[in-house]
């Protein structure tokens, strides 16, 4: 509030105090109250508590978090995948004319592990022991039971779909990209959350200086009625006069009330954003300095929203993941042309140790190379697929666009909304001045008995009237500057708040 309006008040106020009866001085308001009872309470401390303590940042912590989830689960497909099985089979054929009934055991384990690479190769590392045991009379070997192991080693390459480090990682690069993205978008909520609470915490300031200015007019009416009832004693007042006075009583003490009224629900709607269950807590004295600084320049605003406000630059960052599934699209337009390679080491021997070992020592080996084409004829999916993804990059490089020229008009409006609010403030305090002046004046006139308890009356109205407007007009300019900065995105930087994800 300027100096020269809370003078005003204070000197209004003592002065309305000693004319006052003792039982009307001796119950303060809750407000009054609660601004004694406590330390004060600065809107940098509101916000540091909104973001600590409210539910609102807090919801928002878990999508950074879950986005980051998302880039372990797209980082799985490049994870070693080891695989074990194991087996037992039992066969017994019975005596068939002259031959002799027979029986067949076969056991095998095998394990293996499976690696997809970045440049899209699949590398398969496996490993296999079999045993055989067979009494049929016609079953010739040289070991019974027999084992064999093996060493094998296979390679996938594409040569054209899938190929490349570029493609191959596509969906985990998009995923980082997706987890940036939600840094900025959580960036977004406490810019958010500041406005609010700026805009809570002017409220509350409002209310409360709303509801001194009630008080001083009550002041004022209850002065004005005692006066009457003395001029009536000697004759110089009526009876009119006296009622007149009563009713601005009422109205001013009706005022008070919604005053009253408004400071409670204000502190509560603080309250509910800058912590959690805390509607009884105290709030101290809430004040902020009138704007002193240069008005805002429209270029440099813009350019800071530019590069600052995370809604634009999140929009920037769906370009990004949507190329990369154009180039994905694009890559699957091609045909697949796999070449496919295997090595492997044997070894046959009558005892699982002696047959690892002759696999080791490469007693027996094989190799293998292969080519797989596939070409969907048609290709319609494929083609489709490549369409959906050209037009989902064109359509939002026109949406970034129109982001961009969305927040040069709300800049621009943004600012001559803070020039335009600047201007009401010198002309709301103006005519608070003058409408002091005129009660002044109508006090003195009616003390003179020149004027009636109705002329002071509505002077005093008037000069009620003026001072909220001057206050509204206050509190306006505020929010206008509140929503300027969450324009440009600056206000964590202004606050010198780090946030933590």
């Amino acid at each position: 509030m300027p100096n020269r309006l809370r003078s005003s008040l204070a000197a209004v106020s003592l002065f309305a105090g000693l004319c006052l009866p003792a039982s009307a001085q001796e119950t303060p308001s809750p407000a009054a109250e609660a601004a004694v009872a406590t330390a004060p309470l600065t809107l940098e401390d509101c916000i540091k508590r909104a973001l600590q303590n409210g539910f609102a940042l807090e919801i928002q912590r878990y999508n950074p978090s879950m986005a980051k989830d998302s880039v372990d689960i797209a980082r799985g497909s490049f994870t070693p995948v080891l695989s074990a099985t194991g087996s037992q089979s039992h066969a017994n054929t019975g005596p068939m004319l002259a031959l002799a009934g027979s029986k067949e055991d076969a056991r095998s384990f095998r394990l293996g592990i499976t690696e997809l690479l970045e440049t899209g190769t699949t590398v398969n590392l496996g490993t296999d022991l079999n045993r055989n045991a067979n009494t049929s009379p016609s079953y010739i070997s040289f070991y019974n039971p027999i084992y064999n192991s093996d060493f094998t080693i296979s390679v996938t390459q594409p040569l054209l779909r899938g190929a490349g480090t570029a493609v191959t990682t596509a969906v985990l690069n998009r995923a980082r990209i997706g987890l940036a993205r939600a840094g900025f978008d959580f960036r977004a909520s406490a810019l958010d959350i500041i406005q609010q609470t700026e805009g809570a915490y002017y409220s509350l300031v409002y209310a409360r200086e709303q509801l001194s200015v009630f008080q001083v007019s009550l002041a004022l009416a209850n002065r004005l009625l005692e006066e009457a009832q003395a001029k009536k004693t000697v004759g110089t007042a009526t009876d009119i006069d006296v009622l007149q006075a009563q009713v601005g009583v009422a109205n001013a003490r009706s005022n008070v009330l919604s005053g009253e009224k408004s400071v409670h629900d204000t502190s509560d709607a603080l309250l509910a954003i800058i912590g959690r269950f805390e509607l009884d807590s105290p709030l101290g004295v809430a004040k902020f300095d009138d704007f002193t600084g240069q008005l805002p320049v429209t270029a440099s605003s813009y350019q800071l929203a530019l590069h600052n406000q995370p809604d634009y630059i999140s929009a920037k960052m769906q370009l990004d993941q949507l190329k990369l599934d154009l180039m994905v699209a694009k890559n699957g337009l091609k045909p697949t042309l796999n070449v496919d390679g295997a090595l492997g080491l044997n070894g046959t021997r009558g005892s699982s140790y002696a047959a690892i070992n002759s696999a080791v020592a490469r007693d027996n080996n094989s190799w293998q190379l292969g080519l797989t084409l596939s070409y969907p004829l048609g290709r319609v999916s494929d083609k489709a697929r490549y369409r959906q993804s050209l037009s989902l990059l064109d359509q939002q490089t026109l949406v970034v666009r129109q982001l961009e020229q969305s927040i040069l008009v709300q800049v621009r409006a943004a600012v001559r909304t803070v020039e335009t609010n600047n201007e009401k403030v010198k002309i709301a305090a103006l005519a608070a001045e003058f409408s002091g002046k005129q009660y002044d004046l109508e006090s003195a006139r009616f003390a003179a008995g020149l004027a009636t308890s109705r002329d002071v009356l509505q002077t005093q109205s008037d000069l009620q009237n003026a001072r909220v407007a001057e206050l509204q007009a206050r509190i306006t300019l505020q929010n206008s500057i509140s929503a300027l900065h969450r324009l440009e995105g600056s206000s964590l930087e202004r606050y010198q708040i780090a946030l933590s994800e």
